[in-house]
């Protein structure tokens, strides 16, 4: 016969945290949200920290390298997506690590050619006013001139003009050149009241534009993550089929940690990933593994050397895999399990090995009790593939900003490898869906109000770590009626949204 829980699979959803004594020293700016990302032996520090308990998922919908610096400034790390050819990736990562603070490469390009209209769709796509006008549209193009929002006005003026005709020109910017530093590039900008200021080298070819708003940024991201270089900390995803060619790639990139992007980790190929990574490079290369829902799926993936463990199948927001297969487990009961397992895995050979918890969240208070039931970070895709730095478009739908999300199962993405099992290299039927999800502004906003709300969360439970939450949290099971009595109930709320 099979093998039959005695307990039902639950999700975050069922569950309700109650309260405990907060101290007088509970307070959030008290709380320290930093988490191992990879293994540790007991007594040893791990390799890698994070400051914030946050990565983003392994998704082209997600996480590209304008991802990853927003993220890691926050003191998280993003796994950029492997499903794109080795140079392509590679070449995220790269930008990652080669990123200087406060000089940004221009994602906002047109042509003299180009017209308003242009100049507004893109605005629209990308959310940027400040349009860098060069010789062949790109952004390191010999610089030809600035479009800024006072450079047009849209009710006066035909979509059909074309940008020479209102752009700031050349010969009337103030430039610099892309040796200069950043200080000396904000004191320019000061002295002449300036909104940007473009770097250009010796042949007049844009290098950065460097913003008057990030001024103040620069002196706010406290817990942006560095490797000791002083540059940012970017992960990315591999597969179990081309690892021996994408591996030594990322490396060489500069990526600091690895992790084999499946739906499923209890396999054969997963360990042979894992094995030849090790062999390969032993323990200077950081691989995490996944996804797995019980201890004999964590034991498996621990006992190959997976640097950190995935827990959750079928539980994101675009996964229909329990839909299509039947196969999968509610992520709390899942992540529940798996904790356990570490622990015990930990006591018996003296090494953490951390676990990630992969979907299921819907709320925000759903992060604090991934936190409270042993995770040690979250995954999350879903969550900030809503902001401006994630890699879709931004559209209005029935008077909605919107941004496009699709799974990595889904026709749009096809990427096979992921659900790999051995066969015919192809997607035999769909695991995700193609969607929309509300857009939600820059990470950084949306970062500090769900982190605002987990600190507060962990002080109301007199936790000011998160290895002191897991001790102290005390959790119930709540029924489907207090579900409802917990949000507003028995009132006619307002209608505050706009139209507009």
């Amino acid at each position: 016969m099979a093998f039959y829980f005695d307990q039902p699979s639950r999700t975050f959803g069922e569950y309700l945290l109650v309260p405990g004594f907060s101290s007088g020293e509970c307070i959030p700016t008290n709380v320290d949200l930093r988490t191992p990302l990879v293994r540790y032996k007991k007594g040893e520090e791990p390799d890698i920290t994070l400051n914030i308990p946050m990565v983003s998922a392994i998704m082209q919908a997600v996480s590209n390298d304008t991802m990853a610096i927003a993220l890691a400034k926050e003191g998280g790390v993003s796994f950029i997506y492997g499903s794109q050819s080795i140079e392509s990736e590679a070449a995220m990562v790269a930008r990652v690590k080669n990123y200087k603070k406060g000089f940004i490469v221009s994602t906002s390009n047109l042509t003299p050619e180009d017209t308003l209209a242009d100049v507004l769709t893109l605005k629209e796509r990308t959310g940027h006013s400040t349009v860098a006008i060069t010789e062949d549209g790109t952004a390191n193009g010999k610089l030809l001139g600035i479009v800024g929002s006072k450079d047009y006005r849209v009710s006066r003026m035909d979509p059909s003009t074309k940008i020479k005709e209102f752009m700031t020109p050349r010969e009337k910017l103030i430039t610099a050149p892309h040796t200069t530093s950043l200080k000396d590039a904000n004191d320019i900008i000061w002295e002449h009241k300036l909104n940007n200021l473009p770097l250009v080298d010796e042949n007049d070819h844009l290098a950065y534009l460097v913003f008057r708003k990030d001024y103040d940024s620069h002196h706010e991201n406290k817990l942006e993550l560095l490797d000791e270089n002083k540059s940012y900390v970017v992960g990315a995803g591999i597969n179990s089929r081309d690892y021996e060619e994408r591996v030594p790639a990322l490396v060489e990139a500069g990526a600091d940690v690895l992790c084999i992007d499946s739906s499923e980790g209890y396999s054969e190929w997963q360990r042979r990933t894992l094995q030849w990574i090790k062999d390969k490079y032993g323990d200077k290369v950081k691989c995490g593994a996944g996804n797995v829902v019980d201890e004999e799926g964590f034991r498996f993936l621990a006992d190959c050397g997976a640097d950190f463990v995935k827990v959750g199948i079928g539980g994101g927001s675009i996964c229909i895999t329990r839909e299509t297969k039947g196969i999968g487990r509610g992520q709390a009961t899942a992540l529940i399990d798996v904790c356990a397992a570490r622990d015990k895995y930990f006591e018996e050979t003296g090494i953490y090995v951390p676990v990630c918890s992969d979907g299921g969240i819907v709320h925000d208070y759903h992060v604090t009790l991934a936190l409270a039931m042993g995770a040690d970070f979250l995954m999350l895709g879903r969550y900030f593939s809503r902001f401006d730095e994630s890699p879709t478009n931004k559209i209005r739908i029935n008077g909605r900003y919107v941004k496009e999300y699709w799974g990595e199962g889904s026709n749009r993405a096809r990427n096979w490898q992921r659900y790999d099992m051995g066969g015919d290299k192809k997607l035999s039927f769909e695991e995700g869906v193609d969607s929309y999800v509300p857009y939600a502004g820059s990470l950084k906003d949306g970062v500090y109000t769900t982190l605002a709300k987990v600190r507060s969360t962990m002080c109301n439970c007199g936790a000011l770590s998160i290895p002191e939450l897991r001790e102290k949290a005390k959790l119930t099971v709540v029924s489907s009626t207090s579900i409802v009595e917990g949000g507003a109930h028995d009132v006619i709320t307002k209608d505050t949204t706009s139209n507009v």
